[in-house]
């Protein structure tokens, strides 16, 4: 049990798609001027993963070597098919507001690397909590940073109005650009973080490791 929370873990914090492993930045960064599209677009890319993943664990052990590639990217293609499908008919204003990075799942290297290095060679009990993991951990990280965008850049929060009337929208954080500060600060962060507890932990080793006060065999002072 606790090897498959190690597994969830790794995709939230230090195998984070986004923050660690930079990958699947382009359609991360471009969806994230709202709150709702970086919730949609994290949920839509963990079901195709998560599918994605599973299905390929089930039959790894059938599909050759030769032509494993191209059955990776028909499979990751169905379940983005059905989700963008999915997202047109319950959801359509959601869906026109994300638009062409639905479909542009099935190339997104991030479900394409997963399933290749992970997938094809582990246990159906082992793809659920990493794809799980690194779903959830590119969610988080697309809604924090939609949450920032959307409050300096609109000043609401899901369409609802959090800062008052006399605040003037940001409109950098709205563009491009506002993206890629928005994820270097959170880059920052996530770097100081790990800094500072490089050092706690260093300064923990050091002080476990330093000898006690020990008297001399001979009992000299």
């Amino acid at each position: 049990m606790k090897r498959f929370f190690v597994i969830f873990a790794n995709g939230l914090v230090k195998e984070n798609p986004l923050l660690i492993l930079m990958i699947g930045l382009c359609s991360s960064l471009a969806v994230t001027t709202a709150v709702a599209n970086g919730i949609g677009m994290g949920l839509s890319m963990t079901f195709v993963l998560l599918m994605s993943e599973v299905v390929i664990s089930l039959f790894r052990k059938l599909i050759p070597d030769s032509i494993r590639i191209p059955v990776f990217i028909i499979v990751i293609a169905a379940f983005t098919t059905v989700i963008d499908y999915v997202l047109k008919a319950w959801f359509p204003d959601l869906s026109r507001a994300m638009g062409v990075f639905i479909p542009l799942i099935v190339v997104n290297c991030i479900i394409m690397g997963r399933v290749e290095s992970f997938a094809s060679k582990r246990s159906l009990a082992e793809v659920i909590p990493d794809a799980l993991g690194m779903g959830l951990g590119y969610t988080w990280v697309l809604v924090g940073i939609s949450l920032i965008r959307e409050i300096l850049g609109a000043g609401s929060v899901l369409g609802v109005q959090v800062l008052p009337s006399s605040f003037q929208p940001v409109l950098f954080f709205v563009l491009p650009p506002g993206g890629f500060f928005v994820f270097a600060l959170f880059n920052a962060f996530n770097l100081f973080i790990k800094s500072r507890l490089k050092t706690a932990r260093t300064g923990t080793e050091t002080g476990s490791a330093s000898p006690g006060h020990c008297g001399s065999a001979g009992g000299q002072p």
